[in-house]
């Protein structure tokens, strides 16, 4: 008799996948979709049970173009189901500018993810009257419901030389268009969110209790690379920045004593339990060969989501 596989906590789970995003459908499967070291395509792979996700076909449902848009840097995947139909959120570069990164669209109308024909709706598109609005290097971006209404939270990058990466959020009309004028969520503040850049991307919705809680990433990608958290209530406005409650510190970092390093640009879905769980990336060496963005070794990795007496959650290495 096949012995079951158990899930481990906080260590290497899919091997060289980063940005990890994981979507457990109303049939119960797990979708798990992430960025290629190649960055390169776009992969898809399905199981019943988050462990036994690794070992899971992987099928690439999408691939860059030769040229042009999507051709390049085809980064950090999300895999959403919204009005009946499966939509592949990404950013890509062009091979003539690798870093024109702006959002991609692409949408699905057959049951089957894996097997079914994926439609290019070509980039995200702003309200009428956004002038800003991916206009510039643009990634990461997630979606999210609440009360009716669907949201979409992306990075965006401002200013001269190197930049600064904020992120933003606009209710969305359509799975492929923004109702509303962009609102800043939130820019590097903090010293821990300006080491090498000054950076926040990556943002997850976490839902509990009537509270939404939005995680991020911070600083540039090696052992610096961190989570922060901005909280809100589901009945406030949450196209009102100043609704949203940012954390001070970060709520997850490099653990050197673990061999945890550089810990981020994570998703949140449900064990078979229905216990909160987030799947993240992270390094295991403290050295990184060559450029970190470069280096294929940041891994997908399983962390449970602890709630403290007043219900908001912890994210902790304990297991």
């Amino acid at each position: 008799m096949e012995r079951e596989k158990q899930l481990e906590y906080n260590r290497p789970w899919i091997l060289q996948r980063a940005d990890p995003y994981v979507y457990r459908h109303t049939d119960g499967w797990y979708y798990f979709t992430a960025s290629v070291p190649a960055y390169d395509g776009i992969c898809l792979r399905r199981a019943k049970t988050l462990a036994e996700l690794p070992e899971a076909e992987e099928v690439e449902v999408w691939h860059k173009h030769e040229s042009g848009i999507m051709s390049e840097h085809i980064w950090a995947p999300e895999l959403h189901y919204l009005f009946g139909k499966w939509y592949l959120y990404f950013a890509g570069g062009e091979k003539e500018d690798v870093w024109k990164i702006r959002p991609y669209v692409l949408e699905c109308a057959d049951e089957d993810p894996l097997a079914g024909t994926w439609k290019e709706l070509g980039m995200m598109k702003r309200a009428d009257e956004d002038e800003f609005s991916f206009t510039a290097f643009s990634l990461d971006a997630t979606v999210f419901e609440n009360k009716g209404n669907y949201y979409y939270v992306w990075a965006e990058k401002v200013g001269t030389g190197k930049q600064i990466s904020n992120l933003y959020i606009a209710q969305m009309e359509a799975p492929d268009r923004l109702k509303t004028v962009q609102v800043l969520l939130t820019t590097p503040d903090y010293d821990w969110e300006r080491i090498g850049f000054w950076v926040n991307e990556g943002p997850a919705v976490l839902k509990r209790d009537g509270k939404i809680y939005l995680t991020y990433s911070a600083s540039e990608t090696g052992i610096c690379y961190c989570v922060g958290m901005l909280s809100v209530d589901e009945d406030a406005d949450l196209l009102d920045p100043r609704q949203w409650k940012k954390e001070r510190y970060p709520v997850l970092k490099t653990d050197e004593s673990l061999g945890i390093y550089g810990p981020g640009h994570n998703s949140f879905t449900r064990d078979e339990a229905g216990n909160d769980v987030m799947i993240y990336h992270a390094r295991t060496e403290r050295e990184i060969v060559g450029d970190p963005l470069y280096n294929p070794n940041r891994h997908a990795m399983v962390m449970r989501v602890r709630w403290d007496e007043a219900g908001r959650p912890l994210f902790s290495y304990e297991t």
